[in-house]
């Protein structure tokens, strides 16, 4: 029986419409234009601000996107995996409602949740389950609606979210050489303080207290997270290239998590691959978590050629961090389609 590497065959996204750019923001809190894209790059995110729409409903525009630039028979589908820190409830699953919202009879869901890591760990498990030759074809979408965890009193951190999804298709593949071909991943665990959400948990259920000290919203100490995503994802990036007998020289493509221009420029630089080989969109959107990468892929989709060598990297809250190595299984330019 020959040997089954998973690939990448489709990829597709969905922002919001609503654009909320930095001189709005700077009407909101005290902040301006140039501070903002000095310290984070970021000049506009998307905001999702329809009442009673959560991250299930980009997840399922991604998702729908992405089966019809495929092609994909629905029955064919048999998985969905979500990765999000901001489900639509505690449960049930927001996989499950986009699995049915998309009408898919043959598949299983499941949510996965590692916050700006969690595509990448989720699209790790694919890569397995698709290898195991059980699984055929798989639906992982990175989806997050940070705008409702977001506090816009507080200007350290209500510039750097955004709201979006981003969905790939994962298939198996016999052809040697293309696909998943290492993969590097580490939880430090010792994170909880510098980045998290204080309530809505089990340790600290939502309460008019908790609601009355705003204690919903993301908390980051921001110098602490730089240094520490900068060392991990440089790191984790650098034991790839060394496993797998690569040179910065031999890598075509960085996709990094958009957590912040400087944060991925330092990365870049750690590792020796020039910016013009790092694919940044940050600019646009600021850091929507779980999609930033599949973001990425589905803005730069057209320039990416079969057998491409592509490193992912992320870092997120616990802390998590890790990297990917993929060797890219098609032509963009033909399957890319106008947003």
């Amino acid at each position: 029986m020959s040997n089954i590497n998973a690939i990448i065959t489709g990829v597709a996204g969905y922002v919001p419409d609503y654009v909320l750019n930095n001189e709005e923001l700077s009407r909101m809190v005290d902040t301006n234009d140039e501070w903002i894209t000095t310290r984070t790059g970021i000049k506009e995110r998307r905001i999702l601000t329809e009442e009673g729409l959560g991250t299930s409903y980009m997840a399922r525009k991604a998702a729908k996107l992405l089966m019809t630039k495929t092609g994909a028979d629905p029955d064919s589908i048999d998985a969905v995996i979500v990765a999000t820190t901001t489900p639509d409830y505690p449960h049930p699953s927001t996989a499950s409602i986009v699995l049915g919202k998309l009408g898919l009879k043959n598949a299983f869901a499941f949510d996965l949740a590692a916050a700006c890591c969690g595509f990448m760990y989720a699209l790790d498990v694919a890569c397995n389950m698709i290898q195991s030759g059980r699984h055929k074809r798989i639906i992982v979408i990175g989806a997050d609606k940070m705008s409702a965890i977001t506090d816009y009193r507080d200007r350290a951190t209500c510039p750097l979210f955004g709201d979006g999804a981003g969905a790939i298709m994962l298939e198996g593949t016999t052809e040697e050489g293309i696909g998943m071909i290492d993969s590097y991943h580490r939880t430090d665990g010792k994170g909880l303080p510098f980045l998290h959400v204080k309530a809505g948990g089990s340790v600290c259920p939502s309460s008019s207290f908790t609601v009355d000290h705003r204690l919903h919203y993301t908390y980051q100490e921001g110098r602490t997270v730089f240094r520490y995503a900068v060392t991990a994802m440089g790191e984790d990036c650098a034991t790839l290239l060394e496993r797998n007998g690569l040179t910065q020289n031999d890598i075509d493509y960085v996709v990094c998590h958009q957590a912040n221009l400087r944060i991925i420029e330092a990365v870049a630089k750690r590792i020796g691959v020039p910016m013009e080989k790092v694919l940044v969109n940050i600019q646009r959107y600021g850091n929507t978590s779980a999609a930033c990468m599949p973001l990425v892929l589905w803005d730069y989709e057209s320039q990416l050629k079969k057998g491409d060598k592509i490193i992912f990297t992320a870092f997120g809250a616990g802390f998590v961090n890790g990297a990917a190595y993929f060797k890219w299984a098609y032509d963009g330019a033909s399957a890319a389609v106008k947003k």
